[in-house]
């Protein structure tokens, strides 16, 4: 006889199986660990294929402004410009003469990117070229699209098409009335959370967004080409002496205006074809951000031309033209993206005032920044936009 061979009735019991119970529960945490997995691995996937389509596209628009140097021409066709893609890339070109000027969209794996003549890899592909254009954001009224920009960290997002106006108390996007004046940046942040669901005051990175991507369309230019000319710059002279209503018609840009034909244009169209009004101009615009010392410039407030300033100070997402456009290391007030009024020996919390006003003259601009006010100032010629 064996000993030791018989089991007790508790050893039966402590060799037993998982319940159905217990299994199940296994199962489902399993498929909750997988889920997470895949979505991780996904979104590390989409922002490698972004990022491709970036490189992709700054290496192609390289490889353009070479040959057009060399030549003196862009390229007449795809075949003749030997563009390099990435595995999977492919590209869509688009070339026009006088003015000069080309548009590449790349695609991969559902995701389109593009690039224009002096611009940034813009999410979309290029006006009449397919590709898959960017989420529907699902904009409020009254708000337009705003690709996304590598360049200052912003994905698409929504802003309003018009300066705020005040109805019923509420921040609202529409053309009829003047702008919401008279607020502090203090109280445009509480009023702006107040606009819908997820809005925000307008950052300083989306500002620098809209203003880069404007900058890139040629019909934003009195030359029809970026950098030829100046880029309209809104109702800045003062004629007639108080802000504007705007106009629900795109074409109407000198709506309001005495100077009709010149750089008092009101209207700016984006890369998506999306149009913003008194992005410069009319009344300054408050964005979230303070600066305490470390402005860009020199000792004393004053206003000043970007391609002068030496100093680069502590802005971040940086403001100065060359990091809008390549072009764009000589532009000046001339070329109608305004000016910055700062003092490098200022240490005060300062507020962020973007565009300029209706009598700012040739600071005005989209690339017009006013450092000098506190949080707290309020005047009949600072308003403010929402974005989300």
């Amino acid at each position: 006889m064996q000993l030791g061979s018989h089991k007790t009735p508790d050893q039966a019991t402590n060799q037993r199986g998982f319940t159905i119970v217990e299994l199940l529960i296994v199962i489902v945490v399993i498929g909750i660990l997988a889920a997470i997995t895949m979505v991780a691995y996904n979104g590390i996937q989409q922002k490698a294929h972004v990022a491709a389509l970036q490189s992709d596209l700054n290496c192609a628009a390289s490889t353009l402004e070479i040959a057009n140097t060399s030549n003196g021409s862009y390229p007449a066709d795809l075949a003749s410009a030997g563009l390099k893609a990435s595995p999977g890339t492919t590209f869509q070109y688009t070339v026009g003469t006088n003015p000069a000027v080309y548009c590449v969209t790349a695609s991969t794996a559902g995701s389109s990117y593009h690039i224009a003549t002096g611009g940034v890899p813009t999410e979309g592909p290029c006006d009449g070229q397919t590709g898959t254009p960017p989420p529907n954001l699902n904009c409020p009224t009254g708000f337009i699209t705003v690709p996304g920009s590598s360049l200052f960290g912003t994905s698409s997002f929504c802003v309003m098409k018009y300066e705020a106006k005040n109805v019923s108390g509420v921040a609202t996007s529409v053309a009829a009335g003047t702008p919401w004046v008279s607020i502090s940046q203090t109280s445009a942040l509480a009023t702006s959370q107040a606009a819908c669901d997820g809005c925000h005051l307008m950052t300083e990175a989306e500002w620098m967004t809209v203003a880069a991507n404007v900058l890139s369309v040629p019909s934003n230019w009195s030359g029809n080409a970026v950098g030829s000319g100046y880029i309209y710059s809104g109702h800045n002279d003062n004629s007639p002496a108080n802000s504007l209503a705007a106009s629900t018609n795109d074409s109407d840009g000198y709506n309001g205006e005495t100077n009709t034909g010149g750089n008092q244009r009101r209207t700016l169209t984006l890369t998506n074809g999306q149009v913003v009004w008194d992005l410069a101009g009319n009344v300054n615009e408050w964005t979230n951000e303070t600066i305490a010392g470390g402005q860009p410039g020199t000792p004393g407030f004053d206003w000043r031309n970007w391609n002068t300033l030496t100093t680069q100070g502590a802005l971040s997402p940086s403001s100065f033209p060359i990091y809008a456009s390549s072009l764009a290391s000589g532009w000046t007030s001339s070329q109608g993206i305004g000016q910055l009024y700062s003092a490098s020996d200022d240490g005060s919390v300062r507020g962020f005032l973007r565009g300029g006003t209706l009598s700012t003259g040739s600071g005005a601009g989209v690339l017009a920044l006013n450092i000098s006010s506190a949080s707290s100032s309020a005047s009949t010629y600072i308003g403010f936009r929402v974005s989300r």
